[in-house]
């Protein structure tokens, strides 16, 4: 083999090797791109490029795999949504302490599940893992009810924060909620 073959030779494996790694990171792109959605859309702009964002989402997968997450009982599930059924009645009379309630409430269901609980980041970025489509609610819900604990959210805000752990909370209990009146989308 002349020395000109082997060149070629080394050129057109180290090619095919190219090839296979960006063919790998596509792949790995897209499946996390599937998997979290909008959740990946948000990392990428938070993070500057896509290469961290998938870096991070797959700490998160690794974390979360030591987890012992569980699916709640029946009777879990029965008591959650009893609780929630309240939470919405008490809206109408008082909705600063249903959202109060509410986000409690979604904290005790993600904790009965064997969810860590933690800063609310880490508590977001453990249920986008399993729940990447919600974990947007879960943000948007618990912006609100912070600005309302500084008495700067309206009563219209506070609907939407309703809204918006409803979808949690029946994603976490992996059933649907009855929809209070007051709260309807």
């Amino acid at each position: 083999m002349t020395t000109s073959n082997v060149i070629i030779l080394v050129l057109a494996i180290a090619v095919v090797a190219l090839v296979a790694v960006l063919v790998s990171q596509r792949r790995r792109t897209q499946k996390l791109k599937a998997k979290f959605g909008p959740e990946y859309d948000r990392l990428v702009s938070t993070e500057g490029n896509s290469r961290r964002a998938e870096t991070v989402l797959d700490a998160r997968e690794k974390r979360f795999a030591k987890f012992n997450i569980r699916h709640l009982t029946r009777e879990e599930c029965g008591r959650f949504a009893d609780e929630w059924q309240t939470v919405q009645e008490r809206f109408v009379d008082d909705p600063r302490r249903a959202v109060a309630q509410a986000d409690q409430l979604v904290n005790e269901a993600l904790r009965a599940r064997g969810y860590p609980m933690g800063d609310f980041e880490q508590q977001a970025a453990d249920v986008s893992v399993e729940h990447p489509r919600v974990v947007e609610e879960y943000r948007a819900a618990h912006d609100i009810a912070v600005r309302d604990r500084r008495g700067q959210a309206t009563t219209e805000e506070l609907r939407r924060a309703m809204q918006h752990y409803r979808a949690l909370f029946e994603q976490v209990l992996d059933t649907r909620v009855i929809h209070h009146e007051g709260i309807r989308r």
